[in-house]
């Protein structure tokens, strides 16, 4: 992929933006002089050799590729014409067809990337129209490849159930790692050393994951084989109803993502 490529990221002073474009320059996807970043305040100082502005039309007819990275309710007051260039979005829940009709392409593909993309280590699926191309999906892919790894799905939909899914970044983790801090302090474990014991369970299991590659309920049910204390704790977890939670969760997300669709 050329470093010649133009790449603006409309929001990239905000994190999710930022942490593309750290990760397309660290890469060397992109020349840091062909990278554009908007900002509505606070200019960011981490890329002093890019294209900084307040002026996402400008940013947008100098890029070969314009990234939206905004909040969702922000997008609406959006008006930048991409002139048949290839669009990116990065929100939750706007539809490609509204993508396309507001920013006058028929190039688009919407992607959820989380905020594993700052380490390199984000989830990414994407989904393109029609009239993205072979080479459109070739630089989708060397981007999100950038930031972690990437799937193209088949479905719409598909990117609204990631969007609660993979879309929640260290959320999960860190949930189900507060409520075991709590319970160990509860237990009269001292805080300092209950987060550093729940911090490292949960970045040491990510890590043995990725290296080994397993599906997660072989990992579970090789530790309910043991019959152990982790066996007592899963079974007392599940009897509480944590399958039930998780797959609740997960239904409330995919639905808000659908109706943020639907608003816009």
């Amino acid at each position: 992929m050329s470093v010649s490529l133009r790449i603006g990221i409309i929001g990239g002073g905000g994190w999710l933006g930022g942490a593309i474009a750290g990760s397309i320059l660290d890469a060397g996807l992109v020349d840091a002089r062909n990278l554009s970043l908007s900002y509505r305040s606070e200019e960011p100082r981490r890329f002093p050799n890019s294209f900084l502005t307040t002026d996402n039309q400008a940013l947008a007819d100098r890029s070969d590729v314009i990234v939206l990275s905004v909040r969702p309710d922000d997008w609406h007051a959006l008006d930048v014409d991409a002139g048949g260039k290839l669009v990116i979005s990065v929100m939750a829940g706007i539809r490609l067809d509204a993508l396309s009709e507001r920013h006058n392409t028929g190039r688009v593909v919407r992607a959820l990337p989380n905020a594993a993309a700052e380490v390199a280590k984000s989830y990414t699926p994407w989904i393109g129209t029609r009239d993205v191309t072979e080479d459109d999906r070739a630089l989708v892919r060397a981007i999100f490849q950038a930031c972690g790894s990437e799937d193209e799905v088949a479905r719409e939909s598909d990117i609204d159930y990631l969007t609660g899914l993979s879309g929640s970044g260290p959320a999960f983790p860190a949930l189900l790692a507060a409520a075991m801090m709590r319970d160990a302090v509860a237990n009269g474990l001292p805080a300092e050393i209950a987060r550093r014991a729940v911090n490292t369970v949960i970045t040491g299991a990510g890590r043995l994951l990725e290296r080994r590659d397993e599906c997660p309920d072989e990992v579970v049910q090789t530790f309910v084989g043991y019959r152990g204390t982790t066996a007592a704790a899963i079974e007392g977890m599940r009897a509480a109803g944590f399958d039930a939670s998780v797959a609740e969760g997960l239904s409330a997300a995919f639905k808000k993502s659908v109706s943020m669709g639907d608003a816009s």
